[in-house]
């Protein structure tokens, strides 16, 4: 099997309407800055993989079609995936397969949201949203954690700052919230119980995009590459007799699978950071526990002693994350693409990349070193 190196990155820049520019241009905003970062160009790829969510949320019927100029696809292989909110991450993995197995030495993959376009529902906290819209779903699962943990309330409120504070050294993120403090936070509108309106994803127009080849390619490229050293992808129906919605089985098989494939033993040794989706402040605690990072009952603790922190021992979304960026059909490629571009900026080596919830269960992880 060929080893699969990242060596071009790009994104645009998030926000709740990117009014300036079509989905043909948001899309190739991302991809043209990825090829810039591999200083490459769309005749030196050999296969697109293109990922969003679901067609009605911008009324564009197989966009693989329609994209197909805008992406210098014309006389080659273009492939769509969908795994509804966990597409990005799906889109990823399935475009280092195509690397990985020889089939193509150069790919480009690219997701995207661009829900202002579209006729989806309109959220609490304007703008249209599939994730913001589903907190009512997920702050019955939070609740849960908290009464099974015995979390204190102020937990969320403590993430959610971090991650806004994060993102005010992001240029790409949605959210700049430069006075956030955990009185704000407190005191913001309360969506669904726990949930406040400051725990909460928005709704974002973007995309994101990267350039995967093999080593031979790696060889080549003008920057140091990141090695793609594991992936893994685990599905779980919404609902079923006994299903644990705090801590899903899919979560935690795909995170075995993933670290036996990775030779990691003790992730919270071995891994030096992560981005993970967190579309509500107490997702943090909930899957640093079910990424098996630490103990259950354990992520919340970990949390408050300010591990996740920038200066922690484990720093958790030091881009902002989804609660500052929710581009849905981009985030997991957007979480790839940051988790490579924090590693740089901050010198760290291993990171962990995950989107997790897809129509509720599908669930992709990945482990990325710099080389």
């Amino acid at each position: 099997m060929e080893r699969c190196a990242v060596v071009g990155i790009g994104q645009s820049k998030y926000s709740k309407r990117r009014e300036d520019l079509s989905i043909d241009g948001l899309v190739r905003e991302a991809a043209l800055r990825a090829l810039e970062d591999a200083e490459l160009r769309f005749s030196d790829i050999d296969a697109i993989v293109i990922g969003k969510a679901p067609d009605a949320l911008e009324g564009v019927i197989m966009p693989e079609l329609s994209l197909a100029d805008a992406l210098g696809a014309v006389g080659k292989p273009i492939h769509r995936v969908h795994t509804a909110g966990s597409v990005g991450a799906s889109t990823a993995i399935s475009a280092c397969t195509l690397v990985e197995s020889g089939m193509y030495q150069r790919v480009l993959t690219v997701c995207y949201e661009k829900q202002s376009d579209g006729n989806a529902t309109w959220a609490l906290g304007g703008g249209r949203s599939g994730s913001q819209g589903a907190g009512g779903s997920f702050a019955p699962w939070i609740r849960q954690y908290i009464a099974k943990s015995g979390a204190p309330e102020h937990i969320g409120w403590k993430v959610a700052v971090k991650d806004r504070k994060n993102a005010l050294k992001n240029p790409y993120a949605h959210l700049h919230l430069p006075d956030i403090s955990i009185e704000k936070v407190r005191e913001s509108p309360m969506l669904w119980d726990p949930l406040h309106f400051l725990e909460s994803c928005p709704s974002s127009d973007g995309a994101a995009a990267m350039v995967l080849t093999n080593a031979a390619g790696a060889k080549r490229a003008p920057r140091r590459p990141a090695w793609v050293i594991a992936h893994a992808k685990r599905t779980e129906t919404i609902q079923f007799p006994g299903r644990d919605p705090v801590r899903p089985v899919a979560g935690v098989e795909c995170a075995k699978a993933l670290y036996k494939k990775a030779g990691i033993t003790d992730p919270r040794r071995q891994i030096d950071c992560a981005e993970l989706y967190v579309p509500f402040s107490w997702y943090e605690p909930m899957w640093l526990e079910g990424h098996l990072i630490c103990e259950e009952g354990e992520g919340w603790k970990m949390t408050d002693s300010g591990a996740t922190e920038l200066g922690g021992d484990f720093p958790v979304n030091m881009s902002g994350g989804v609660l500052s960026s929710n581009p849905i059909g981009a985030s997991g490629t957007r979480v790839f693409v940051t988790l490579l571009h924090e590693m740089i900026r901050q010198d760290k080596h291993t990171g962990l990349a995950s989107l997790c919830l897809g129509g509720g269960g599908a669930v992709a992880l990945a482990v990325e070193r710099i080389a």
